[in-house]
């Protein structure tokens, strides 16, 4: 005999997760492909620039700066003005950098331009998480961010390809084929926004395709895991300042400085293996469908056996032992497959871990909250995006910042068990 409150919660989400989901990937595919961008248009950009390999991966980073400074007020923002206006605005102003991008004329110019599409981007990764915490239950939303970042994965495997393509171009139009990596890529978020502006719901009471007993079903569980708190604007920003907050960021700065790190020299180690550009983009498919993989099968072996510290240190520290393994063995077929076994343990942590925040924060604290987290652990793309090309330079070795990132990734593993007891700590305390 079938459970009525079953059918009805397995009902509702998966009415949520197919209007919702595949407009949300696809937001976030784009998004990816703009961010990541650089790391296929450096292989002809920075001799055009006249750029050293450190000053690229400065301008590079530089996203994640202006990132930092707006998310939490993006968030904020969004928690006021709702995910469809603010959404909108922030794809149509991040594609029309983008397509600026593509006609940087020095070194100043890709600054700025990099500094600012972290401005205009940011607020929308945390924000999609907060909005996930508006339509699917706790049980439900380290899946539904898995589903969500395997669109990343995705991304770099699609901006691979392109990338490669893209670069083949040169000289279209009299146009070098680094400008094109940017006008093409651009464009998809320009002309996207008006559907988002048109299609979007701000939250499951505007959602016309949801039956009235779904909204019932949906607000009450809602409610019941709030506590009957009541969503509250006035000092919502003090979330940022929370101590678990603050530790969950800190915790968080190693992934993306271990995801970034990667593909962002991803492009630049496989090209040191004596290949064309256009091969490049299609090798560099490969890692990325496995990313994509182990994002759909982490998250749902968490919620069917219980998420544990180990959903997520485990992961990151088989990322640092791949990554160390990447510059000791021999040979560049060795040394790819070992990058292929880094990327997707780097990437498969991160929906577990954004399982954290929402259970001790709701409402606008969740906006303001999640986004801290995000804009803080995203220093770390900074870091690794300066901290890879230095190594390299120091070095010599396309490899060698491997281990730099290797040796984040292991005391970041380390760290995942201390946070993980004190936030289990403070809940039974509170």
């Amino acid at each position: 005999m079938s459970d009525p409150s079953g059918d009805l919660e397995r009902a509702t989400v998966g009415r949520v997760t197919r209007r919702l989901m595949p407009l949300f990937c696809l937001m976030y595919l784009i998004a990816y492909i703009d961010r990541q961008n650089v790391s296929y248009a450096k292989l002809d950009m920075v001799q055009a620039l006249g750029l050293s390999e450190a000053a690229y991966g400065l301008g590079a980073s530089l996203f994640f700066i202006g990132y930092f400074l707006f998310e939490a007020p993006s968030n904020l923002i969004l928690a006021r003005v709702g995910a469809r206006v603010w959404f909108t605005r922030i794809m149509f102003s991040w594609g029309l950098v983008t397509l600026a991008l593509g006609f940087t004329q020095n070194a100043a110019m890709f600054y700025i331009l990099r500094f600012l599409l972290g401005v205009t981007e940011a607020g929308f990764f945390p924000g999609v998480l907060y909005v996930l915490t508006l339509w699917y239950p706790q049980a439900h939303r380290a899946r539904m961010v898995g589903l969500f970042m395997i669109a990343s994965a995705l991304a770099n495997a699609v901006g691979a390809a392109i990338g490669g393509l893209l670069l083949g171009m040169d000289g279209f139009l009299g146009l070098a084929g680094w400008q094109w990596v940017f006008l093409v890529t651009g464009m998809p978020a320009v002309l996207l926004a008006p559907y988002v502006l048109w299609r979007l719901p701000n939250g499951p009471s505007e959602a016309r395709w949801l039956p009235d007993v779904e909204k019932s079903w949906l607000s009450s569980v809602l409610a019941a895991e709030r506590g009957g708190e009541v969503d509250d604007h006035r000092g919502a920003w003090k979330a940022i300042f929370d101590p678990r907050v603050l530790m969950l960021a800190g915790l968080y700065i190693g992934m993306p400085l271990g995801a970034y790190g990667l593909s962002y020299w991803l492009p630049t180690i496989v090209k040191s293996f004596g290949v064309s550009n256009t091969l490049n983009g299609f090798i560099n498919v490969i890692p990325w469908l496995f990313v994509a993989v182990a994002l759909w099968f982490v998250p749902r072996h968490a919620a069917r056996h219980g998420a544990s510290a180990w959903h997520i240190a485990g992961p990151v520290l088989l990322a640092a032992v791949a990554l160390s393994l990447s510059v000791i063995v021999p040979g560049a077929p060795l040394k790819f497959a070992m990058l292929c076994i880094a990327a997707p343990a780097i990437f498969a942590a991160q929906p577990v871990f954004w399982s954290l925040p929402p259970s001790f924060l709701s409402g606008p604290k969740a906006a303001a909250g999640i986004a801290a987290i995000n804009a803080v652990g995203n220093l770390g793309g900074f870091i690794a995006q300066n901290l890879v090309p230095i190594v390299r330079d120091a070095t010599g070795s396309e490899l060698a910042p491997m281990f730099a990132l290797a040796a984040v990734l292991l005391v970041t593993s380390l760290l995942v068990f201390i946070v993980m007891a004190r936030l289990k700590r403070s809940s039974s305390l509170g």
